[in-house]
């Protein structure tokens, strides 16, 4: 059995997606994944004590361990809440069609 296990960092930010592959050694968590990324240095902007985290779109904790093949993702805060979206969506519509 290998020291080592693969897993992947995902973070996409507004204007780009970044997916990196890390080797790490068995054991470790998923604050050491994103640390080993380096997207910290490529998006400055995370903040990892306000924004979540997770393995394959299931909500994790920074101290929780990767497996072999985890796909771990950081989340962006939404931009405006989905039931505002939708209501500002739906009085655009109303207004280009004249109601």
């Amino acid at each position: 059995m290998s020291d080592l296990i693969q897993v992947e960092v995902a973070y996409a930010s507004v204007k780009e997606q970044r997916v990196v592959q890390v080797s790490l050694p068995v054991g470790s968590t998923l604050l050491a994944a994103i640390q080993a990324s380096g997207v910290l240095e490529v998006f400055p902007d995370i903040d990892l004590a306000r924004q979540k985290v997770g393995v394959f779109s299931k909500r994790r904790q920074l101290t929780d361990e990767v497996k072999e093949g985890d796909r771990v993702e950081i989340y962006r805060s939404l931009q405006a809440q989905p039931m505002e979206a939708r209501r500002s969506k739906s009085a655009v519509v109303k207004r280009k069609k004249g109601r």
